[in-house]
């Protein structure tokens, strides 16, 4: 590392998921389909909460920048690896795997901090109503949602910059469908082994210490509203219990691929397909499905549609 990045490796090879051609052309119809399902679901609830002034609440704004960001979340892994079923040779160029290592962290913890955030909106929300109009102001929330993007492009530029300087000379070959900054690390034609543990470090305090701040935040929720009311503990789980949910299904396949890994090549990779795939196909779903005021405005947004059609 000495004279800088040493490559002589200008692409790497994705060995994708399995190397059944048939089994690839079935995943290649489901994968395409659900990754339209996803960016139509998150566009979707973007579309629905910037034209419905009933949605105009700190809640429904934190909820528009997570649907924009899971659909990217998605769209940095997916579309290449739907391609990729019909292509006998899955390269990568280094500076897309780069890329994708970039983005796949940057929108990661820009999504945990976003996700501490809605946390922490609910909160104040049900603890301190009183003032949440105060505290949880327009440009409080931009505020936050800006530190959120901040947070993440640092972590994710720490993560690539050293990366990219590493000396890869051969093998080429990554178990996965997408760049994996662990698997791409263990190719470094050098003892990668002290780097392995900084990296999951890095990724274990910026994924630990959000995760923590959640369960903190949604625990003094419950005890708080418990404390007031006998119904209070069912009313405030009522509340949370879509968050809590994205959570759990974010949280747990990030903590298993980059702090804590398994070692297991099979389940490696359906966690990375949870994570990139499902949870992104999930959360529209949960938020809509659980929340009152959403299946309002859909049903608001349905009428004037055919309202709008009978005119025409």
């Amino acid at each position: 590392m000495d004279g800088g990045n040493q490559s002589i490796v200008s692409e790497f090879v994705l060995l994708g998921l399995c190397h059944s051609w048939n089994i690839q052309l079935l995943l290649l119809i489901i994968f395409f389909m659900l990754y339209l399902i996803i960016v139509s679901g998150n566009i979707g609830i973007v579309i629905l909460i910037i034209t419905d002034s009933h949605l105009y609440l700190p809640m429904y704004f934190f909820l528009a920048n997570l649907s924009f960001v899971d659909m990217w979340l998605s769209s940095v892994t997916t579309p290449k690896m739907i391609t990729d079923f019909l292509r006998e040779n899955k390269t990568i160029h280094f500076g897309g795997c780069m890329s994708q290592i970039f983005f796949s962290h940057f929108i990661a913890a820009y999504e945990m901090v976003l996700l501490v955030i809605m946390a922490y909106d609910r909160y104040v929300a049900i603890c301190k109503p009183l003032h949440y109009s105060t505290i949880m102001s327009l440009q409080k929330c931009i505020a936050l949602v800006m530190t959120s993007w901040i947070i993440g492009f640092v972590h994710a530029m720490s993560q690539v910059v050293v990366i990219a300087q590493l000396p890869f000379c051969g093998p080429r070959d990554i178990d996965s469908f997408f760049c994996d900054a662990p698997l791409v690390i263990k190719l470094a034609c050098m003892d990668s082994y002290n780097l392995e543990i900084l990296m999951k470090v890095h990724c274990g305090v910026v994924g630990i210490t959000c995760f923590f701040l959640l369960l903190i935040s949604y625990t003094y929720i419950l005890l708080t509203v418990h404390q007031s009311s006998k119904t209070g503990a069912s009313k405030a789980l009522s509340t949370c219990t879509a968050h809590v949910t994205v959570v759990v299904l974010f949280f747990g396949p990030c903590i298993f691929i980059y702090v804590w890994p398994l070692s297991t090549t099979w389940m490696d990779k359906f966690l990375a397909v949870f994570y990139s795939v499902i949870t992104p196909l999930l959360n529209p779903t949960i938020y809509t499905l659980r929340n009152k005021e959403m299946k309002n405005a859909m049903k608001r947004f349905r009428s004037y549609y055919r309202n709008f059609n009978v005119n025409i």
